[in-house]
């Protein structure tokens, strides 16, 4: 690997690792298995985090949108609306690349030794689905599908979020007995798709961001207008394709620099060899020389 790609990538690491302990500090809670419940659960965290997590000291944002959602009195939905759309705005995916501590856990489980699927028949078609699920399972379901006193059900987090269930479900479970006896069918479809997230993790780059995320979805929407962005200068283009080889989500830079499915890793950045890409907040984007 190349040297600046490796510390780009090192640096990269520290952030998230640095950013999921300080958002999960309530460490205690991984012995005892209790949950933190302290003011801090008024808020909500930038990336994927599920509540349940005994460390987690703050709110998952999908999940507390789900929440609002599906609740008769919306009290909270401008907050967590507003939460999202702020850290949108100012990032876009950045909070996927930089501040997820879910999409580190792929990115470590990438770098197991093995045959590695960049791409695949079906891979653009399937990209979609993360939209599908956000409107479906976060936004319609909750709204829509109520009880008897008219709230809705975190759908999202109920069916589908192998999130959760590694940083909540499996925790709680190993360390209180009490909840071993109500394991169901339910528990074992979440771990079943967690083992399906984890094995597709290993062969392909960050399967859960690429096809299932609905807050990845969000924050995609932000990417070309967010105050922070990446530019390319196309007149120092070589046109090498380094950029769109070093990408794992398969963004091929010089055609859209500021593509819906960027991360805004840095790869690209620290692979080319003329020093195209720039990145930063209020960038402007270089026009070719003629």
């Amino acid at each position: 690997m190349d040297k600046k790609l490796s510390l780009s990538e090192k640096i990269r690491h520290w952030v998230q690792g640095l950013f999921a302990l300080t958002t999960n500090g309530h460490l205690s809670g991984f012995v005892t298995g209790s949950i933190y419940k302290g003011p801090g659960k008024h808020l909500c965290v930038p990336g994927m985090n599920c509540y349940s997590c005994p460390g987690a000291y703050g709110s998952c944002p999908i999940g507390s949108l789900q929440a609002v959602m599906g609740s008769y009195k919306y009290s909270f939905s401008y907050y967590v609306l507003g939460v999202i759309l702020f850290f949108g705005a100012l990032f876009g995916r950045l909070v996927c690349g930089f501040l997820c501590p879910f999409g580190l856990v792929q990115d470590l489980l990438h770098k197991i030794p093995s045959k590695k699927i960049k791409t695949f028949r079906g891979d653009f078609w399937l990209r979609k689905a993360k939209y599908l699920i956000l409107l479906v399972f976060v936004l319609i379901l909750p709204l829509f599908v109520t009880d008897f006193l008219g709230q809705g059900a975190p759908f999202f987090c109920k069916y589908l979020c192998p999130v959760g269930t590694l940083e909540g479900g499996l925790f709680l479970v190993l360390l209180r007995p009490t909840m071993r006896s109500a394991i169901g069918w339910l528990y074992l479809w979440k771990n079943l798709i967690l083992i399906l997230v984890i094995v597709a993790s290993v062969l392909i780059y960050r399967p859960f961001c690429k096809y299932m995320c609905p807050l990845g979805a969000i924050y995609s929407f932000f990417n070309r207008h967010a105050l922070f962005s990446y530019h390319v200068d196309l007149a120092s283009c070589v046109h090498c394709g380094a950029c769109a080889r070093a990408c794992q989500m398969n963004v091929h830079p010089t055609e859209n620099i500021n593509d819906p499915e960027c991360i805004r890793c840095g790869r690209c950045k620290s692979v080319c060899p003329k020093s195209c890409i720039d990145r930063g907040f209020f960038l402007k984007e270089k026009s070719p020389q003629k």
